[in-house]
């Protein structure tokens, strides 16, 4: 074959080939680059925004993590929208007026298993056959000469232990510290002895003192020993178990006030004493108030122990026909405030002459006292004919229930 010829069969076999279609070669091409730009473009999106968000976490977390976490109390101090200002100062701590007395029923209420109204029960079980895992109150039932204790369950049901109780003293044998801080055991003064009431399990036990009429109980925090006392004298009495060698009733520091010996912690004038296993107390911070008397016991929380106090006619209180009666919650931390409720006269400070329905309501020094706390953050005052909470965070006062009734116990089963 000539060279010549080889052009010629080319074309020839060229036109029997079929043609390309460029067009959409090209428009799959492209189809194929905007999926790898789109691609490109989403994965550096991600990127960017991962990058964001590591940069966010660190500037939160970083110089201590807590750019937007509130301590919870201080959640709690800030938040609520009806905080109450306080009224003053007395002796430099923060002092709010309590609602005069005739206003309770028109507080909001704190809801308990003590009701809207607490009084003697129509029907009680019998406790050896409806046992309570938590007692939230203790009244005293009269039978000839002697007491019978009725305790509250936190389901609002009642029960009846059996046994009689004499009267100390001419009293009820009931002291506001009486139920254990676990709420299963209640403890009763009586001349020569203590007597517990297990409410878990129905038990009843006697433990000899010496010869004297005891008045008041104030338990330890760890539900095993109780302080036992009367004027100048007072035992402590180990009701669980104990350690190597340790009585079952050893002899302490006692008080002329036999309310005063309360554990861990009393208020005296002028100081807070803390209890020390010895059975000794020494002093574990001071203040200073105008206090011509305290009222009841001394009763503890984590922060602060609070009791109720007489004071001689104060300027920041006006009254008229009684004197100044304040609860006083001394801080048991330099880092957390002292704080007072005063309770005043339902004519406090309006210059006229009072009404005999306003004397009726008068709060005069014995009505009122310190019943324990119902958590933190709420204190429980006994006042005339009702109980009230204090919320110390607010500011606010609450109605807790009406008392149609004379002494009474709380305990941890008040809450739910």
């Amino acid at each position: 074959m000539r060279r010549e010829d080889v052009p010629p069969l080319l074309f020839q076999a060229a036109d029997q080939l079929p043609e390309p279609d460029l067009a959409d070669a090209a428009w799959a091409a492209g189809l194929k680059v905007r999926r790898r730009r789109r691609r490109a473009v989403l994965i550096s999106f991600l990127v960017v925004l991962v990058a964001l968000l590591v940069v966010s976490i660190t500037i939160e977390v970083g110089s201590g993590g807590n750019a937007d976490i509130v301590p919870p109390d201080r959640l709690t101090n800030t938040a609520a929208p009806d905080a109450v200002e306080p009224s003053g100062q007395i002796s430099g701590i923060d002092f709010w007026l309590a609602p005069p007395p005739g206003s309770e029923k028109f507080l909001d209420r704190l809801e308990t298993p003590l009701g809207d109204r607490l009084e003697f029960p129509g029907k009680v079980h019998s406790l050896a056959k409806h046992k309570l895992d938590r007692v939230a109150a203790v009244l005293l039932a009269k039978n000839g000469d002697t007491y019978v204790p009725l305790l509250l369950g936190r389901d609002s049901s009642w029960s009846q232990a059996a046994v009689g109780l004499v009267a100390v003293d001419g009293r009820q044998p009931l002291s506001p510290g009486a139920v254990s801080p676990d709420g299963k055991v209640v403890a009763f003064p009586q001349p020569g002895q203590l007597v517990t009431v297990d409410a878990s399990t129905a038990e009843i036990s006697q433990y000899p003192l010496p010869a004297g009429d005891y008045r008041s109980v104030s338990w330890l925090d760890d539900a095993q020993r109780v302080l036992v006392s009367g004027p100048g004298v007072a035992y402590r009495v180990l009701i669980g178990e104990g350690g190597d060698g340790e009585r079952q009733v050893a002899r302490i520091a006692g008080s002329n006030d036999p309310d005063a010996v309360t554990a861990p912690f009393r208020l005296e004038t002028g100081h807070v004493e803390r209890y020390m296993i010895s059975g000794q107390w020494v002093e574990d911070s001071t203040f200073t108030l105008p206090v011509q008397s305290w009222v009841g016991q001394t009763f503890s929380s984590d922060g602060g122990v609070a009791r109720l106090f007489i004071a001689n006619k104060l300027p920041q209180v006006p009254t008229l026909v009684s004197q100044p009666q304040g609860v006083a919650v001394i801080s048991t931390f330099r880092s957390l405030p002292s704080r007072l409720l005063m309770l005043g006269e339902p004519f406090m400070g309006s210059g006229r002459t009072p009404r005999a329905a306003d004397l009726a309501e008068v709060r005069q020094p014995g009505c009122c006292a310190v019943l324990g706390w119902y958590d933190e953050q709420n204190l429980l005052v006994k006042v005339r004919g009702w109980v009230l909470a204090w919320d110390l965070y607010s500011g606010r006062v609450r109605r807790v229930t009406e008392l149609a009734v004379g002494e009474l116990a709380l305990g941890p089963g008040l809450r739910p």
